[in-house]
């Protein structure tokens, strides 16, 4: 029975790095398209969202690395084998964004301080593209991020992201209509400041996860959420 557990377990890390894998392929890609875009443009908010794409990019590839390292059994130097690398990536991955929305931040004052241009239309077309990839990816992870405290991090961040692809779409509208090209750079202040609670909010349960105790890590080697991370909504009593 054990050894189907094993087996079990194993088949639905297999999905998952399929899954990611699938994801990081989209949103690298888009995300220099992004980064193009921004250039051109001229737009802080489409930046702000490539730096965040450039986050997920970064987080995709570390819980992918993650997974791969979490198939390792245990040995008697790591009581619950390799699985708790997946709690440290989550935590990785938070502070990350805590560093991105930092920059966004900045770079919004700095903008405050020297205006410029701002090429709508194709800031447009852009975000919608951006907007896609993270449905796409977030469909990608939706059934996987109840598996993993670490992939529920990396679908959290998609998550952000396409709220924020949807801020700039809004402001390429605003300023097109209006001409009022400070909104673009509220928006990109606005994707800064949401990914504050949230990212603290998953710091939080990472480190608890890192902190817990063995038998609650020794569940989550079996791929079963521990119940300190209940309040994702995905744990048992």
């Amino acid at each position: 029975m054990g050894s189907n557990h094993a087996h079990g377990g194993a088949a639905l890390r297999e999905g998952h790095q399929k899954k990611l894998l699938m994801a990081l392929a989209l949103t690298g890609i888009f995300m220099i398209a992004e980064v193009i875009g921004a250039c051109v443009t001229g737009s802080l908010a489409l930046l702000s969202d490539a730096s965040h794409m450039l986050t997920d990019t970064a987080a995709l590839a570390i819980s992918l690395i993650a997974l791969q390292i979490a198939k390792r059994p245990a040995d008697q130097k790591r009581t619950f084998g390799y699985a708790r690398i997946e709690i440290l990536a989550s935590t990785f991955n938070a502070l990350l964004l805590f560093m991105v929305a930092a920059y966004i931040l900045y770079e919004a004052y700095q903008r405050l301080l020297v205006p410029s241009e701002i090429a709508t239309g194709a800031m447009m077309w852009i975000a919608i593209g951006g907007l896609f990839v993270n449905l796409i990816s977030m469909r990608l992870l939706s059934s996987a991020s109840s598996e993993s405290l670490n992939l529920k991090g990396a679908y959290l961040e998609v998550w952000s992201d396409m709220l924020g692809s949807l801020g700039v779409i809004i402001a390429a509208l605003v300023i097109r209509f209006t001409g009022w090209s400070w909104v673009d750079t509220i928006v990109a202040v606005a994707i800064g400041i949401w990914v504050f609670p949230r990212t603290w909010q998953l710091l939080r349960e990472s480190l608890g996860g890192t902190y817990g105790r063995g038998t609650r890590q020794s569940q989550y080697c079996g791929n079963r959420v521990p119940d300190t991370w209940s309040r994702w909504g995905h744990g048992g009593p």
